[in-house]
């Protein structure tokens, strides 16, 4: 009985050390380059690079666009007052403040839509290796989602 016992938490020793190495060493992130598809048409649109900044929040920035005749546009429709205002489209910040909220999931923060200007609160979870990227307004119910696919 003493044998089965000690068998039974050394077992358990090995299992739970497993789990918590294997949860560190796969842990889920938002970080990395991101190519974006449009959720209406299902063309690849840009490539997104997000990453953690040294306040702990996640910020994003396009830093592609597949549409050779759109690389130079600019935010013309952001509004005057917000500093993205006639910024260039390729190395603007349109993921803003996005801190972690649940187990893979990141919200919290703003995405802006430089087609349109407009800034919605903003989603974002883990889907395997894809992430969906959530843009609404008021509650989450009101708004659209995209898959963004990993960028190689």
């Amino acid at each position: 009985m003493f044998k089965t016992t000690k068998k039974l938490i050394v077992n358990s020793l090995i299992l739970t050390s497993f789990l918590l190495f294997s949860t560190t060493l796969f842990a889920q992130t938002i970080s990395g380059k991101w190519k974006t598809i449009d959720d209406e048409t299902g063309d690849e649109k840009s490539i997104v690079q997000i990453w953690k900044a040294k306040d702990g929040l996640f910020y994003g920035k396009i830093m592609h666009l597949f549409e050779a005749e759109k690389r130079n546009n600019v935010c013309d429709k952001c509004d005057e007052d917000d500093e993205r205002y006639n910024q260039k489209v390729v190395g603007l910040k349109i993921i803003m403040e996005m801190k972690k909220t649940a187990k893979n999931e990141w919200g919290e923060g703003t995405i802006l839509d430089p087609n349109n200007g407009k800034v919605y609160k903003c989603k974002i979870s883990r889907d395997g290796a894809n992430l969906l990227v959530r843009g609404f307004i008021g509650i989450s119910i009101i708004g659209r989602t995209q898959t963004w696919l990993p960028a190689k």
